[in-house]
């Protein structure tokens, strides 16, 4: 298994009056990284690429990677480098890595603006740098900046940050220090889900150090999705066993779902449910299970009472409203 490590810089639109459709953010520039194994460095992949849908460039871009467009000028054309850098990229079995995970969600949309053959056709494993760093080395919440894991890390800073090129060689170095370090970490891979599940046979359901992930395929609406009883379930992931619930799915914003269930084998589980919206303005769910203690659940079902209040509050300002209109 190689490691793709991967950083890209774009540019957008100078004055956010002339978004083009489909493709707010324009990939300007591809740098890489390539891995073996054990974490040693094989070969490297920088390329500008001259714009063609955003000719001017943004203020905040320019000054943060300190490239001008007389530059970009002198680059390829997108369709032209990605295949230069998918052929880089080799035959050999890979893995996308990147730093934070916005880059691989860009490039896709990059490349379904040029009708490109896109990255996967369905949700994409990689490995979030960003993350794993602060799993193998701080609290696993936290997120760092790049230059500030470095320093942590006691690296050497011989190049500057904010290119596309160097930020990928810095993100690789400690991606390099975990597959010596921490290789367990490793196993916490993410997922890219520009392409939601196809269908219900392709949805994902993985199991992490203390947690379960569910992806589903995409619904045409939230009523669809909340019907889905795969979606709304509840098991336990470590004996698959259907549960019961102690605290109904609630939400207090339309967006992200909470519920709680108890296995007689393994305790309390709580259910985090998110609803996003897929590129095809449709809705797809990351549903993800974890074991919680007592008392998380006695705070989870006082945050369920909060949200049942906020529901009458509304309930009767509509009541009352439609009272008013009706007179």
């Amino acid at each position: 298994m190689n490691y793709i490590v991967l950083d890209l810089e774009w540019n957008q639109s100078a004055d956010g009056h002339g978004e083009k459709p489909g493709i707010p953010f324009e990939i300007i520039e591809i740098g890489g990284i390539r891995l073996d194994s054990e974490g040693v460095m094989e070969s490297e992949f920088s390329r500008l690429i001259r714009p063609a849908i955003y000719r001017q460039m943004h203020q905040i871009t320019g000054r943060l990677i300190h490239l001008k467009m007389q530059e970009l000028e002198q680059g390829r054309p997108f369709p032209e480098v990605m295949e230069s850098f998918r052929q880089w990229c080799g035959p050999e079995e890979y893995l996308f890595c990147t730093w934070g995970n916005l880059d691989l969600t860009e490039l896709q949309r990059n490349l379904r603006y040029y009708d490109m053959t896109p990255l996967s056709d369905g949700p994409m494993a990689f490995l979030d740098v960003q993350k794993l760093f602060s799993l193998a080395f701080e609290d696993g919440r936290s997120r760092r900046s790049l230059e500030s894991a470095v320093d942590l890390a006691n690296l050497k800073k011989d190049i500057p940050f904010h290119r596309a090129f160097s930020d990928a060689y810095y993100t690789a170095q400690l991606l390099g220090k975990m597959i010596r370090e921490k290789p367990e970490v490793l196993r916490n891979v993410s997922f890219d889900v520009f392409h939601p599940p196809a269908c219900r046979e392709k949805e994902i359901h993985m199991e992490f150090d203390g947690y379960m992930k569910y992806i589903s395929r995409e619904f045409r609406n939230k009523s669809e999705i909340l019907a889905d009883r795969e979606v709304m379930s509840s098991k336990c992931y470590l004996c698959h066993r259907n549960l019961k619930k102690k605290i109904k799915w609630f939400t207090i914003n339309g967006r992200n779902y909470y519920c709680a269930a108890y296995c007689e084998k393994h305790g309390y589980l709580k259910n985090k449910l998110r609803l996003k919206k897929s590129e095809n303005d449709g809705l797809f769910a990351v549903k993800t299970t974890k074991l919680v203690t007592p008392q998380e659940v006695d705070a989870l079902r006082e945050k369920s009472e909060h949200a049942k209040e906020l529901h009458h509050k509304k309930n009767r300002s509509r009541r009352a409203a439609a009272k008013v209109n009706s007179k």
